[in-house]
This record gives structure tokens, C-alpha cells and sequence, in this order.
């Protein structure tokens, strides 16, 4: 094994044995049911301690200066454990979309504060009912007023929207779609009802809201779209992470559960489930992996073609992983008081969150040409 790889098993035993006394299943439960959806303590630790939150960021910004391939294994084991945090929205889509601006000034002052997680920032980009790909949708603006501009509009499904000191916010001006960073005291937030608890979702409405300009006016849509297949390829690797989860959650129930006085998984139809399971797991895993290793490769030109290809699989390998280990684990699976309904919960709601499935096959297939370009 490569020292490269050796570092990234480090990285991955440091941070499963960190989650596996800050995120087990009893205190996921806590945190889903408060306002907040997250333990500020963890959040510090995973700061200051592992130095996670900053994971991304250039050393020169305050970060860690780390790649997608790091970022990739601890998405992974925080998928896991399902861990409630603003990670993908403060250290991965925020930092995400201000490197790609290009913003030099605007990094210098936001990033160190995302980097040591004392500034909790997310990306307001999805309107109405419309996929947060679907740029077209976009109806916020933005109109100059001095050296700043006030925003109008109402964003969808923001991750954690309600908790998040900076709104990093897609809007349109006579030059098209442009980036701004909006103080939340000048917008109206409001918590919106969730399938997956574990991670908190608002709305958030803009009347006249201050706002500064970030990167050069009318650039945001490629901004944004690079900034979202990193986060695509993030969560890719979170959902392999809860998977593996829902995967061994089964074997091990199938090896203790008896009917008819032998294990459950001794009935070829167990056998058949699990074996499955364990396929898509792996495949998944290729994927995410793959799509990690190809974003440091900018020369490839696929960077955006294997982030979909890992986020339509990875969502569909989850679900299916999860929706499995309920059906294995029968009756009890169904109850609230098993996990695998979190994971099941959290594997439906991930498959839309960063674009639907069907919007990453049908990039997948103009990329490779089965169907022409628009």
C-alpha cells in the first residue's frame, strides 16, 4: 500500500474512533429532534481537534489544503454514523463555491472563520419546487445599491438555512446569474418539515436584503456548477459510507436472527439479499472513489462526468441498501425504535439534495454522447 493510502486509513481510523463516542445512534436521535440539529461541541472538536472543518480550505486561508480524496473517507465515516452537522454545507459546498469564484478578497475574509468553525456558512441556490441544478429556475435578483446589492426572491430546501451565519446566494442582475454573500439578520429563515431529521432544510426569503457582490458579475453558473459536483462527490462518498453501514447492519442480523432454529442467513433468499447488497456497496465505493481521485486530475476533462456518474449510483446503491436492510430485518426494522429507518430516511432525502438522479443519467449520457448537447 502506497504512503498515500496509508495516510488516508489513518485518517479514516481517526475519525471513526472521534465518531463512535460523538455521533452513536442515541445521540443522532438527540440532536434530530432540536432546532439546531447539531452539537456545537462536536462541531468545535471537529475543528479544532481533527482540524475537519477546515479540511478543504487552503493552508494559506487557514485550512488544511487537503483533496477530494481526504474529503471522500471522512464523508464517508461521518455517512456512517449519519452524524448531524453542517459539514456539507459549511466545509464543503461554502468553501467549495468561494474558491471557484476566484474571489482573492472575499476568501481572505470568509474562509479562515469557516475553516476554524467559528462562521457556520451554506449555498442558497433551489427555488420553488425545481431541481437545485436547474439553474433556469433561478427568479432571486439582485439589484446594485452603492457598493452593495439588495436581494429579492425566496431560496428552497437550504441546508441547515436556519443555522448558518453566512447565506452564500445564487442571484440574477443584467448580467446574469451572480454570486453574494447575504448576513442572515436581513433575510426571513424558516425551518421546513423534513423526511431525514438528521439533516435540517429551510426556506429562506429575501426582501431588500443586503448583500455583497462575490467574483465577477454574471460568472456564477460555472461557479456554482463546480462547487456543486464537488459536492456531489462529497456526499457520493457519504452515501457509500451509510450503505456500508446498512450492509453490515444486515449480515450481522442474519448471522444472530433464528427462524426455525438456524440463522435467517442460512435461507438462500437472506443469502441472495446480502450478496446483492454487497456488489452495489462495492461498485458504489468504485464509484465515489473514482469520481475523488479524477477531481485532483483537472486535465481529464471528467471531472463533471464521473462526479454524476457517482452521484446517480451512490443515491440508487443507498436506497436500495437501506430499503434491504429494513426488509431483512422484518418487523423490527419497521419500528422506530431500530436505525434503519434513519438510514433509509436519510438515503431518500440525500438522492436529491445536490440533483435527482435523472438529471446526473441524463448528463452522463450527453457527456458520452447518447443523446445531443443541448
Amino acid at each position: 500500500m502506497s504512503d498515500r493510502n496509508d495516510g488516508h486509513e489513518e485518517l479514516r481510523k481517526a475519525v471513526r474512533a472521534f465518531l463512535k463516542n460523538a455521533s452513536p445512534s442515541s445521540e443522532v436521535r438527540r440532536l434530530m429532534a432540536t432546532a439546531e440539529g447539531y452539537d456545537p461541541e462536536v462541531w468545535r472538536r471537529l475543528a479544532d481537534e481533527l482540524g475537519l472543518v477546515g479540511l478543504i480550505v487552503p493552508e494559506r486561508f487557514g485550512g488544511a489544503g487537503a483533496g477530494a480524496a481526504e474529503l471522500a473517507v471522512v464523508m464517508a465515516e461521518m455517512g456512517r454514523t449519519l452524524l448531524c452537522s453542517p459539514y456539507l454545507s459549511s466545509a464543503v459546498l461554502a468553501p467549495a463555491v468561494l474558491l471557484e469564484s476566484g474571489d482573492e478578497a472575499a476568501c481572505a475574509a470568509l474562509l479562515p472563520g469557516i475553516a476554524d468553525g467559528s462562521a457556520l456558512a451554506t449555498l442558497a441556490v433551489a427555488e420553488d419546487n425545481a431541481d437545485i441544478r436547474d439553474f433556469d429556475a433561478i427568479r432571486t435578483t439582485a439589484r446594485a445599491d452603492g457598493d452593495r446589492h439588495l436581494l429579492h426572491g425566496t431560496k428552497e430546501r437550504v441546508s441547515d438555512g436556519c443555522t448558518a451565519g453566512l447565506l452564500l446566494t445564487v442571484a440574477r442582475t443584467d448580467k446574469g446569474l451572480s454570486l453574494f454573500a447575504a448576513e442572515p439578520e436581513g433575510a426571513e429563515r424558516e425551518p421546513l418539515p423534513v423526511l431525514d431529521p438528521t439533516r435540517k432544510l429551510a426556506r429562506v426569503g429575501f426582501d431588500g436584503t443586503p448583500a455583497r457582490l462575490i467574483g465577477a458579475e454574471g460568472a456564477a453558473a460555472a461557479v456554482l456548477g463546480r462547487a456543486l459536483d464537488l459536492g456531489t462527490v462529497a456526499l457520493a462518498a457519504e452515501q457509500t459510507g451509510g450503505a456500508e453501514r446498512c450492509l453490515e447492519l444486515s449480515v450481522e442480523y442474519a448471522k444472530t436472527r433464528e427462524q426455525f432454529g438456524r440463522p435467517i442467513g442460512a435461507f438462500q433468499a437472506i443469502k441472495h439479499k446480502c450478496a446483492e447488497l454487497l456488489h452495489e456497496v462495492e461498485s458504489a465505493k468504485a464509484a465515489a472513489q473514482d469520481a475523488a481521485r479524477l477531481w485532483s486530475d483537472p486535465t481529464t476533462g471528467e471531472q463533471g462526468l464521473a462526479a454524476s456518474v457517482a452521484g446517480a449510483y451512490c443515491s440508487e446503491a443507498y436506497v436500495h441498501a437501506a430499503a434491504e436492510t429494513i426488509q431483512i430485518h422484518g418487523g423490527i426494522g419497521f419500528t422506530w425504535e431500530h436505525d434503519a429507518h434513519l438510514y433509509l430516511r436519510r438515503a431518500r432525502s440525500s438522492a436529491l439534495l445536490l440533483g435527482s438522479t435523472s438529471w446526473h443519467l441524463e448528463r452522463v449520457a450527453e457527456d458520452i454522447g447518447l443523446v445531443p448537447t443541448a
